[in-house]
Protein backbone atom coordinates (compact mmCIF):
# COMPACT_ATOMS: atom_id res chain seq x y z
CA UNK A 1 0.00 0.00 0.00
CA UNK A 2 0.92 3.45 -0.56
CA UNK A 3 -0.53 6.89 0.85
CA UNK A 4 -0.98 9.43 -1.59
CA UNK A 5 0.21 12.86 -0.23
CA UNK A 6 -2.51 15.77 -1.12
CA UNK A 7 -2.03 19.29 0.34
CA UNK A 8 -5.10 21.52 1.20
CA UNK A 9 -3.49 23.95 -1.86
CA UNK A 10 -4.13 21.34 -4.79
CA UNK A 11 -7.61 20.49 -2.86
CA UNK A 12 -8.78 24.46 -3.26
CA UNK A 13 -7.81 24.22 -7.06
CA UNK A 14 -9.88 21.69 -8.56
CA UNK A 15 -13.41 21.24 -8.91
CA UNK A 16 -15.48 18.56 -6.97
CA UNK A 17 -18.14 16.75 -8.58
CA UNK A 18 -20.53 13.66 -7.31
CA UNK A 19 -22.11 10.88 -9.12
CA UNK A 20 -26.46 10.62 -8.07
CA UNK A 21 -27.60 7.36 -8.05
CA UNK A 22 -25.12 5.09 -8.31
CA UNK A 23 -25.67 2.59 -5.16
CA UNK A 24 -29.14 0.24 -5.34
CA UNK A 25 -31.94 2.20 -3.08
CA UNK A 26 -29.91 5.62 -1.73
CA UNK A 27 -31.96 7.74 -3.74
CA UNK A 28 -35.48 6.17 -2.26
CA UNK A 29 -34.06 6.40 1.07
CA UNK A 30 -32.82 10.01 0.52
CA UNK A 31 -36.21 10.68 -0.58
CA UNK A 32 -34.58 12.42 -3.68
CA UNK A 33 -35.87 10.01 -6.65
CA UNK A 34 -38.82 12.61 -7.23
CA UNK A 35 -36.12 15.33 -8.64
CA UNK A 36 -35.04 12.76 -11.20
CA UNK A 37 -38.15 11.75 -12.30
CA UNK A 38 -37.75 13.71 -15.90
CA UNK A 39 -34.17 12.80 -16.40
CA UNK A 40 -33.82 9.95 -18.95
CA UNK A 41 -30.74 7.33 -18.26
CA UNK A 42 -29.40 4.29 -20.53
CA UNK A 43 -30.99 1.83 -17.91
CA UNK A 44 -32.67 1.33 -14.92
CA UNK A 45 -29.80 1.51 -12.92
CA UNK A 46 -27.49 3.85 -14.58
CA UNK A 47 -26.91 7.08 -12.29
CA UNK A 48 -29.12 9.71 -13.05
CA UNK A 49 -26.00 12.38 -13.41
CA UNK A 50 -22.55 14.36 -12.12
CA UNK A 51 -23.01 17.43 -10.36
CA UNK A 52 -20.54 19.79 -8.92
CA UNK A 53 -20.08 20.43 -5.15
CA UNK A 54 -17.19 22.94 -5.39
CA UNK A 55 -15.88 24.44 -8.29
CA UNK A 56 -12.73 26.80 -8.00
CA UNK A 57 -12.85 30.92 -8.65
CA UNK A 58 -16.35 30.42 -9.06
CA UNK A 59 -18.58 33.67 -7.35
CA UNK A 60 -21.44 31.02 -6.80
CA UNK A 61 -22.15 29.12 -3.22
CA UNK A 62 -20.17 26.04 -5.37
CA UNK A 63 -17.16 28.31 -4.71
CA UNK A 64 -17.05 28.42 -1.06
CA UNK A 65 -14.25 25.86 -0.34
CA UNK A 66 -16.31 22.96 1.59
CA UNK A 67 -13.83 19.96 2.45
CA UNK A 68 -12.68 19.53 5.76
CA UNK A 69 -11.60 16.37 7.97
CA UNK A 70 -12.41 16.82 10.92
CA UNK A 71 -15.79 18.81 11.05
CA UNK A 72 -19.64 19.33 9.59
CA UNK A 73 -21.06 22.86 10.13
CA UNK A 74 -24.75 22.82 11.09
CA UNK A 75 -26.75 25.05 8.83
CA UNK A 76 -27.62 28.38 10.84
CA UNK A 77 -30.74 28.89 8.61
CA UNK A 78 -31.68 25.18 8.56
CA UNK A 79 -35.74 25.11 7.63
CA UNK A 80 -38.12 23.28 9.42
CA UNK A 81 -38.73 21.12 6.06
CA UNK A 82 -35.10 19.92 6.01
CA UNK A 83 -32.86 17.51 7.07
CA UNK A 84 -29.21 17.29 7.30
CA UNK A 85 -27.94 13.95 6.41
CA UNK A 86 -24.30 12.24 5.85
CA UNK A 87 -23.46 10.71 2.89
CA UNK A 88 -20.49 7.86 2.98
CA UNK A 89 -18.77 7.80 0.20
CA UNK A 90 -15.46 7.00 -1.62
CA UNK A 91 -13.99 9.84 -3.89
CA UNK A 92 -10.98 9.86 -6.53
CA UNK A 93 -8.63 11.82 -7.54
CA UNK A 94 -8.29 12.00 -10.86
CA UNK A 95 -5.90 13.92 -13.38
CA UNK A 96 -7.73 15.54 -16.84
CA UNK A 97 -6.36 15.36 -20.74
CA UNK A 98 -8.47 17.68 -22.40
CA UNK A 99 -8.88 18.08 -26.32
CA UNK A 100 -10.04 21.38 -27.83
CA UNK A 101 -11.75 21.73 -24.72
CA UNK A 102 -13.20 18.43 -24.13
CA UNK A 103 -11.99 15.63 -21.85
CA UNK A 104 -10.15 12.78 -23.52
CA UNK A 105 -9.11 11.04 -20.49
CA UNK A 106 -9.26 10.60 -16.44
CA UNK A 107 -6.43 9.30 -15.08
CA UNK A 108 -6.62 7.79 -11.38
CA UNK A 109 -3.98 9.10 -9.12
CA UNK A 110 -5.66 8.41 -5.44
CA UNK A 111 -8.53 7.35 -3.51
CA UNK A 112 -10.18 8.54 0.14
CA UNK A 113 -13.08 8.10 2.59
CA UNK A 114 -15.14 10.83 1.65
CA UNK A 115 -18.64 12.19 3.10
CA UNK A 116 -20.92 14.39 0.55
CA UNK A 117 -22.73 15.84 3.52
CA UNK A 118 -26.45 16.89 2.13
CA UNK A 119 -29.05 19.15 3.17
CA UNK A 120 -32.65 17.17 2.33
CA UNK A 121 -34.44 20.39 0.67
CA UNK A 122 -37.65 19.10 -1.24
CA UNK A 123 -37.76 21.08 -4.14
CA UNK A 124 -34.55 22.31 -4.50
CA UNK A 125 -34.03 23.57 -8.06
CA UNK A 126 -30.13 21.99 -8.44
CA UNK A 127 -28.67 19.10 -7.02
CA UNK A 128 -25.80 21.74 -5.75
CA UNK A 129 -28.30 23.96 -3.70
CA UNK A 130 -28.01 21.06 -1.48
CA UNK A 131 -24.53 19.86 -1.46
CA UNK A 132 -22.33 23.09 -0.27
CA UNK A 133 -23.17 26.19 2.26
CA UNK A 134 -20.39 27.18 3.01
CA UNK A 135 -17.02 26.30 4.95
CA UNK A 136 -16.53 22.79 6.56
CA UNK A 137 -19.59 21.09 5.08
CA UNK A 138 -17.90 18.66 3.05
CA UNK A 139 -15.85 15.56 4.41
CA UNK A 140 -12.69 14.16 3.10
CA UNK A 141 -9.98 12.10 4.69
CA UNK A 142 -6.49 12.94 4.74
CA UNK A 143 -5.60 9.45 4.07
CA UNK A 144 -5.44 9.00 0.52
CA UNK A 145 -4.18 5.99 -1.63
CA UNK A 146 -2.39 5.65 -4.17
CA UNK A 147 -4.41 4.47 -7.71
CA UNK A 148 -2.77 3.32 -10.55
CA UNK A 149 -5.91 2.36 -12.65
CA UNK A 150 -9.57 2.28 -12.83
CA UNK A 151 -9.77 -1.10 -13.83
CA UNK A 152 -10.60 -4.68 -13.03
CA UNK A 153 -8.31 -6.06 -10.27
CA UNK A 154 -7.32 -1.81 -9.78
CA UNK A 155 -6.10 -1.44 -5.69
CA UNK A 156 -9.79 0.10 -4.98
CA UNK A 157 -11.54 -3.40 -5.95
CA UNK A 158 -11.36 -4.76 -2.38
CA UNK A 159 -12.00 -2.01 -0.37
CA UNK A 160 -15.16 -1.62 1.92
CA UNK A 161 -17.69 1.63 2.82
CA UNK A 162 -18.89 1.58 6.36
CA UNK A 163 -20.03 4.24 8.63
CA UNK A 164 -20.76 5.04 12.26
CA UNK A 165 -23.01 7.66 14.09
CA UNK A 166 -21.76 7.90 17.65
CA UNK A 167 -24.88 10.04 20.17
CA UNK A 168 -25.17 10.14 23.45
CA UNK A 169 -22.41 8.06 23.78
CA UNK A 170 -24.43 5.36 21.61
CA UNK A 171 -22.92 3.83 18.73
CA UNK A 172 -24.79 3.11 15.64
CA UNK A 173 -23.88 1.81 12.32
CA UNK A 174 -25.17 4.81 10.16
CA UNK A 175 -24.58 3.29 6.39
CA UNK A 176 -24.54 -0.05 5.14
CA UNK A 177 -21.30 -2.19 5.14
CA UNK A 178 -20.65 -2.05 1.23
CA UNK A 179 -17.92 -3.42 -1.40
CA UNK A 180 -16.97 -0.94 -3.97
CA UNK A 181 -17.58 -3.81 -6.69
CA UNK A 182 -21.68 -3.19 -5.53
CA UNK A 183 -22.02 0.24 -7.20
CA UNK A 184 -24.21 0.36 -10.02
CA UNK A 185 -21.32 1.71 -12.64
CA UNK A 186 -17.75 1.03 -11.92
CA UNK A 187 -14.70 0.38 -13.56
CA UNK A 188 -14.50 1.33 -17.32
CA UNK A 189 -18.32 1.62 -17.59
CA UNK A 190 -18.20 4.56 -15.07
CA UNK A 191 -15.08 6.22 -16.16
CA UNK A 192 -16.47 6.29 -19.91
CA UNK A 193 -19.82 7.37 -18.42
CA UNK A 194 -18.35 10.11 -16.44
CA UNK A 195 -16.13 11.61 -19.57
CA UNK A 196 -19.42 11.56 -21.64
CA UNK A 197 -21.30 13.60 -18.78
CA UNK A 198 -18.68 15.86 -18.19
CA UNK A 199 -18.82 17.09 -21.88
CA UNK A 200 -22.05 16.45 -23.00
CA UNK A 201 -24.46 17.09 -19.70
CA UNK A 202 -26.74 19.71 -20.03
CA UNK A 203 -28.47 22.09 -17.65
CA UNK A 204 -32.25 19.89 -16.92
CA UNK A 205 -34.25 19.44 -14.16
CA UNK A 206 -31.79 18.81 -11.01
CA UNK A 207 -28.70 18.65 -13.56
CA UNK A 208 -26.19 21.38 -14.66
CA UNK A 209 -24.03 22.10 -17.96
CA UNK A 210 -20.55 20.53 -17.14
CA UNK A 211 -18.79 21.37 -19.99
CA UNK A 212 -19.88 24.99 -19.21
CA UNK A 213 -18.34 24.58 -15.32
CA UNK A 214 -15.27 23.22 -17.02
CA UNK A 215 -14.75 26.22 -18.59
CA UNK A 216 -15.84 29.12 -16.47
CA UNK A 217 -12.84 27.14 -13.75
CA UNK A 218 -10.08 27.02 -16.71
CA UNK A 219 -9.79 23.48 -17.53
CA UNK A 220 -8.50 22.05 -13.89
CA UNK A 221 -5.67 19.61 -14.48
CA UNK A 222 -7.62 17.54 -11.62
CA UNK A 223 -10.85 16.92 -10.45
CA UNK A 224 -12.34 15.11 -7.37
CA UNK A 225 -15.24 12.71 -7.87
CA UNK A 226 -17.35 11.28 -5.30
CA UNK A 227 -18.34 7.69 -7.00
CA UNK A 228 -21.77 7.63 -4.73
CA UNK A 229 -23.20 7.28 -1.44
CA UNK A 230 -23.67 3.69 0.44
CA UNK A 231 -27.41 2.84 1.47
CA UNK A 232 -28.41 3.83 4.57
CA UNK A 233 -28.99 1.20 7.49
CA UNK A 234 -32.50 1.98 9.33
CA UNK A 235 -31.32 4.14 12.16
CA UNK A 236 -29.35 6.03 9.20
CA UNK A 237 -32.40 6.47 6.51
CA UNK A 238 -34.19 8.21 9.86
CA UNK A 239 -31.91 10.04 11.89
CA UNK A 240 -31.17 13.33 10.97
CA UNK A 241 -26.89 15.13 11.93
CA UNK A 242 -27.24 17.35 14.96
CA UNK A 243 -24.45 19.52 16.84
CA UNK A 244 -22.92 17.07 18.74
CA UNK A 245 -22.77 13.84 16.49
CA UNK A 246 -19.60 12.12 15.81
CA UNK A 247 -19.50 10.68 12.14
CA UNK A 248 -16.48 8.24 11.04
CA UNK A 249 -16.69 6.40 7.52
CA UNK A 250 -14.15 3.91 6.77
CA UNK A 251 -12.98 2.93 3.50
CA UNK A 252 -11.14 0.02 4.46
CA UNK A 253 -9.45 -3.20 2.73
CA UNK A 254 -11.76 -6.03 4.06
CA UNK A 255 -8.75 -8.55 2.47
CA UNK A 256 -6.57 -7.61 5.11
CA UNK A 257 -9.33 -6.21 7.90
CA UNK A 258 -12.54 -7.20 9.35
CA UNK A 259 -15.81 -5.59 9.62
CA UNK A 260 -14.84 -6.94 13.48
CA UNK A 261 -11.18 -5.21 13.50
CA UNK A 262 -12.96 -1.93 11.90
CA UNK A 263 -15.91 -1.72 14.96
CA UNK A 264 -12.72 -2.33 17.28
CA UNK A 265 -10.73 0.88 15.98
CA UNK A 266 -13.94 2.75 16.13
CA UNK A 267 -14.13 1.87 19.64
CA UNK A 268 -10.45 2.33 20.82
CA UNK A 269 -9.76 -1.40 20.90
CA UNK A 270 -7.90 -1.26 18.20
CA UNK A 271 -4.79 0.70 17.16
CA UNK A 272 -4.93 1.00 13.57
CA UNK A 273 -6.22 -0.76 10.79
CA UNK A 274 -4.59 -1.76 7.28
CA UNK A 275 -4.28 -0.25 4.44
CA UNK A 276 -7.39 2.12 5.01
CA UNK A 277 -8.68 5.64 4.92
CA UNK A 278 -10.64 6.73 7.38
CA UNK A 279 -12.77 10.34 7.86
CA UNK A 280 -14.17 11.21 11.65
CA UNK A 281 -16.19 14.58 11.98
CA UNK A 282 -18.04 16.22 14.75
CA UNK A 283 -21.76 18.05 13.63
CA UNK A 284 -20.81 21.75 15.37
Amino acid sequence: MSYYHIDKNTLKNLVGFGVAGNFAGHLEQAGETPDFVNVKTASSHAPKGLFPYYVTGSDKQVGQYPLSSTEIHYPKNLEDNAHLQAEPEVSILFDVSYDEGKIIQLTPKAFTAFNDCSIRKPGAKKISDKKNWGASTKGISEDFIELNSFKPSCELDTFHIASFLKRDGLIHAYGKDSSVLTYSYFHEQLNDWMIERLNNQQDFGPLENLHQILKQASYPQSIMISLGATAYTEFGEKVFLQPGDELTIYVYDASQNSAENVFAHLIGEQDQLINSSILKQTIV
